[in-house]
């Protein structure tokens, strides 16, 4: 892998988190291919070490580009109670690593990620923290997200809700 190819995958990923910050969603959705899974199966606190504490068959949520699109187009009605005023988030973006790929239109990409949110005059924050696991490719030139797996560390989310993209 050369440096120019992690280069553009990083840029294009610090990309998604600034368009994502700066509520520019009909953009962020033009970021994924038409076949999307876009998904965040649960974490379970095992007692032993034995095995993966990631449940893969029940997921906190597993989208499409339809559905994306829908929650998109929710956030502009007035049932999107949650979003107004709308809350600030940040997302940081880290430890992006090109795994592998078959050919220059297709990569497995790993990242860390960490997710921030205010409301309004809230003294807390809302966090929630990971790892991705995405599948890039080349589309006309352009990168895009063909699958994208949510694996966060914590068990329990101690958040209000998960309109947030992550």
């Amino acid at each position: 892998m050369n440096s120019e190819l992690q280069l553009q995958i990083t840029r294009f990923l610090h990309r998604e988190a600034f368009l994502l910050d700066d509520r520019r969603f009909g953009e962020w959705l033009d970021l994924f291919t038409d076949d999307i899974i876009y998904r965040m199966p649960l974490r379970a606190t095992r007692e032993n070490k034995e095995g993966s504490s990631i449940v893969e068959e029940m997921t906190f949520f597993e989208e499409t580009k339809t559905s994306l699109t829908t929650r998109v187009k929710r956030l502009d009605t007035a049932s999107a109670w949650a979003e107004n005023p709308a809350p600030r988030t940040r997302h940081f973006i880290s430890n992006i690593f090109v795994e592998s790929g078959s050919d220059e239109n297709g990569f497995e990409v790993r990242s860390y990620f960490l997710f921030k949110r205010s409301r309004a005059g809230d003294i807390a924050t809302e966090e929630i923290f990971g790892e991705r696991l995405d599948v890039l490719r080349k589309v006309n030139g352009q990168w895009k997200i063909a699958s994208r797996t949510i694996y966060p560390d914590q068990t329990v989310l101690n958040v209000m809700n998960l309109s947030m993209f992550l």
